[in-house]
């Protein structure tokens, strides 16, 4: 190789870096690419951390009309309605949580994705939300919406660890963590 010529993988780092300047960009770890920039990144957070906050609070809503007597709420329709809103809501999160990371698959036709596609990328990912994942999705999908569940204890920990989920796609800037609102 004469003295003029770059090795290949100087010439990327050299690159990566230079665009780093120019953009403030950060490099998907898995494939060494460029994903996108920390502004394109902090956008992104906000959209879908107030779509899933909306969905969050829209949940809530939902369970003040399933009356709830001491630990036990009286109307399953509206827990239902609640866990499954809910779930929803942890599922734009962790979408938001793949894209950042640059493990979510772009495809041109939305394809309805099973709880097996969330746990194979969280299990390569984050052991911790994989946790919080399952808890939630036993909670709040199969117990409460499927089943109608109606403990205040096992929806109560559903939301919990969605909130937890949601919290890791939070903008920066954002003071306080949603958790602080779980239901009253």
């Amino acid at each position: 190789m004469a003295n003029n010529e770059l090795a290949p993988a100087t010439l990327i780092v050299a690159t990566i870096f230079i665009c780093c300047l120019n953009k403030l960009s950060y490099i998907c770890s898995n494939q060494n690419q460029l994903i996108m920039s920390v502004q394109e990144q902090q956008q992104t957070k906000e959209k879908y951390f107030s779509e899933a906050i909306r969905y969050m609070d829209n949940a809530k809503e939902c369970l003040k009309k399933a009356q709830k007597d001491d630990f036990i709420y009286r109307d399953p329709k509206y827990v239902k309605m609640a866990c499954g809103t809910a779930y929803s809501g942890l599922l734009v999160a962790l979408d938001c949580f793949f894209i950042l990371k640059g493990v979510h698959e772009p495809n041109s036709k939305k394809i309805r994705k099973s709880i097996e596609y969330y746990q194979k990328r969280l299990s390569g990912e984050n052991k911790k939300m994989l946790d919080h994942l399952n808890i939630a999705y036993q909670n709040l999908h199969l117990y409460g919406y499927y089943d109608g569940a109606q403990s205040v204890n096992i929806v109560k920990e559903g939301f919990e660890y969605a909130y937890a989920i949601i919290d890791k796609i939070k903008p920066s800037g954002l003071n306080g963590s949603p958790i602080g609102t779980v239901l009253e």
